[in-house]
């Protein structure tokens, strides 16, 4: 099969299209013949060397695909041939044909095609990962979305709309509109505005109830400001460092604060069934009314994958980048 794959460790220019084995299912997978993948920011760092796949699976990157199911393990019981499927995957994705354990694998709904459907595995189960799983956001509760015009951004104000949650997002000022179309409350210009000091003023200092960061120790101070009594913040990447200096801890004892750190990639299969079985539960039946939908910024060919690499690594999307695979 023909497969993304790069030189070696580096820059997008690394990128190439050339050809790979095609991977066999074991008895409980199916093997999908793959129309369309999308990017996450662990492809980049993939392909710089910096997040390695777990042990055991696919060297080759991409997270998250959909396409129709084209051959059947032995033992798989829930899907025929011809199945439409998106789902997530520990890496295999940027390729022809990918396989996925039958648990796990997600039924299309009718009305999306396989370019949405690739734009919703990564993030929105790392969405409800956060907010439902860990910090447990519930109706009438506040959150503070970091990156919110992102893959995971645009899911979590999603997500956190359904739950009937109260949200404030930082982002670019040309990236507003959307997140407020989304279901944000209040968006911060994280170039020109302190974020802690707006979330202050908006809560009249009671702070939020959960965080959802990516940045790391750049906004670790303010995201411990911005918190409310028994607040719970989910860091789910380091953009901004992982080296905090300074940081009074006095914080997080006074306000009896939860800080939790999670990644996906590497859960167990158990964990990850589990999961995607309660995402789809509360889920799927929104994505087939449309009232939940994957934000897709733009679509690339497979073979404009360098350019595709780069147009994340600018920051210039509003939603997630999807590669159709031919």
């Amino acid at each position: 099969m023909r497969a993304i794959q790069f030189h070696q460790f580096g820059s997008a220019e690394e990128l190439y299209l050339g050809n790979f084995p095609t991977p066999e299912p074991t008895a409980h997978q199916i093997r999908i013949k793959v129309k369309a993948t999308a990017l996450n920011r662990a492809d980049l760092l993939q392909r710089e060397g910096k997040y390695p796949p777990p042990p055991g699976e696919s060297t080759i990157m991409g997270l998250e695909i959909a396409g129709e199911v084209e051959q059947l393990g032995e033992k798989v019981t829930k899907w025929k041939l011809g199945d439409r499927v998106c789902g997530l995957l520990a890496g295999g994705g940027y390729a022809e044909y990918a396989i996925i354990h039958e648990d796990v694998a997600m039924a299309i709904p009718e009305n999306l095609d396989f370019l949405a459907a690739a734009a919703i595995p990564e993030a929105f189960l790392t969405a409800f990962q956060a907010l439902v799983w860990i910090a447990k956001l519930k109706a009438g509760e506040s959150l503070l979305i970091h990156a919110g015009a992102s893959g995971v951004g645009t899911a979590a104000l999603q997500l956190a709309r359904l739950i009937g949650a109260k949200t404030f997002v930082t982002a670019s000022a040309e990236k507003h509109a959307l997140c407020l179309a989304l279901g944000a409350e209040q968006c911060i210009d994280y170039k020109t505005q302190d974020f802690a000091e707006c979330i202050q003023e908006w809560t009249q200092g009671r702070g939020v109830d959960v965080v959802l960061d990516f940045l790391g120790a750049s906004y670790l101070e303010r995201n411990l400001k911005s918190l409310g009594m028994d607040g719970r913040m989910v860091m789910l990447a380091l953009m901004g460092g992982a080296q905090a200096a300074g940081i009074n801890l006095g914080t997080v004892l006074m306000k009896r604060l939860s800080i939790h750190g999670s990644t996906l990639r590497a859960r167990t299969l158990a964990y990850k069934t589990e999961l995607t079985q309660a995402f789809m539960e509360l889920t799927w039946a929104h994505f087939a009314s449309g009232s939940l939908f994957p934000v897709v910024d733009k679509v690339f060919s497979w073979e404009e994958v360098v350019q595709a690499h780069l147009y994340m690594e600018g920051n210039r999307n509003q939603g997630k980048i999807v590669l159709s695979v031919a």
